[in-house]
C-alpha cells in the first residue's frame, strides 16, 4: 500500500477558520479540474487564531501537487 501524505496550508488570525474553509473549496476544485484520484480534504480549527486546510495525496503523486499548490508543510497521514 502506498504511503499517504497530508499537505497542509496554515491560516492565522481572527478569520483563519473561514479562510481555511474557503481554501478547501479551491482544493476540491483543483482535484476536479486535474481529475485526481484524491478524496480526502478538509479544514480544521487548531485554536481561535490558527486553522488549517489540508489534502491527502499518495506519496508517488505528491511532487506535482506540491509544486502546483505550494502547501506550507506536510506530514505522513495516519487515518485516526
Amino acid at each position: 500500500m502506498d504511503r499517504k501524505l497530508k499537505l497542509i496550508w496554515d491560516f492565522r488570525g481572527p478569520v483563519a477558520l473561514k479562510t481555511a474553509e474557503h481554501h478547501e473549496k479551491h482544493l476540491k476544485e483543483y482535484i476536479s479540474i486535474e481529475k485526481l484520484a484524491i478524496d480526502i480534504t478538509g479544514f480544521e480549527e487548531l485554536n481561535e487564531m490558527h486553522s488549517i486546510a489540508f489534502m491527502v495525496v499518495n506519496e508517488k503523486d505528491m511532487i506535482p501537487v506540491r509544486d502546483a499548490l505550494k502547501p506550507h508543510r506536510g506530514e505522513v497521514y495516519t487515518n485516526k
